[in-house]
């Protein structure tokens, strides 16, 4: 489902090359779950960022149910529809209540009826423990509600990874 091979990621930070990535190469079968674990600092958002299409590699190749990212040919907006991704910080939009944040992107991206997508997002809710907070906005919730948020609208989207 993803490949992975000699990704490279390079920042400059005021002249000096700092390698966040650094010759990455692996494997994710479909259904299979891994962990990316590392101290702070070791360059673990960077991969994934490299894998939804955020950095842009500077060397390797990631490809995700075989459509390759480094291809000039490749519909990066297409290809980021298909990977779910849950950011450090949530990026919740605070003037939304959490129905109103899983829902926005179903009807603008999945082109989702107002029905279908306000079933799918309580269903997630529930599903992640906090069914009864729907109408509440962000800052009423405490940081982890807010990333359970997070994870139900990443969800909310049916994404192949």
């Amino acid at each position: 489902m993803i490949e992975v091979r000699n990704l490279v990621k390079v920042f400059d930070a005021r002249g000096h090359e700092v390698r966040a990535v650094d010759n990455v190469t692996t494997q994710v079968k479909r259904g299979e779950v891994v962990v990316v674990i590392g101290p702070s600092g070791s360059g673990k958002s960077t991969f994934l960022r490299c894998l939804n299409g955020l950095e842009e590699l500077d060397s390797g190749s990631v490809s995700i149910d075989g459509v390759d990212l480094a291809n000039p040919k490749t519909d990066v907006n297409a290809y980021r529809r298909e990977v779910g991704m849950v950011f450090q910080h949530f990026n919740l939009f605070p003037h939304m209540t959490v129905l109103e944040n899983l829902c926005l992107a179903q009807k603008v991206v999945r082109k989702r009826g107002k029905a279908e997508r306000e079933a799918k997002a309580q269903a997630l809710l529930a599903k992640v423990g906090i069914g009864q907070k729907a109408n509440e906005y962000p800052s009423r919730l405490s940081g982890g509600q807010q990333q359970r948020v997070a994870i139900a609208r990443a969800l909310c989207m049916e994404p192949k990874v």
